[in-house]
């Protein structure tokens, strides 16, 4: 019995560290499932392009 209330601490940081990871996610709820998917694939797209551009250039 030698943690004391370190179980309790841990637990109080556990739950500060939950609380804080969902203010910083979107909020894309309202995308149906297709939405989501193109919303995705563009972005994909983008950064593919950007990706292809960075490669080709000449160094």
């Amino acid at each position: 019995m030698s943690r004391g209330n370190q179980r309790e601490l841990v637990r109080q940081k556990n739950m500060k560290k939950q609380s804080d990871s969902g203010k910083g996610k979107r909020r894309d709820d309202w995308l149906s499932a297709a939405a989501g998917k193109q919303r995705d694939s563009e972005i994909m797209q983008q950064k593919q392009k950007k990706a292809n551009e960075k490669k080709e250039e000449p160094k």
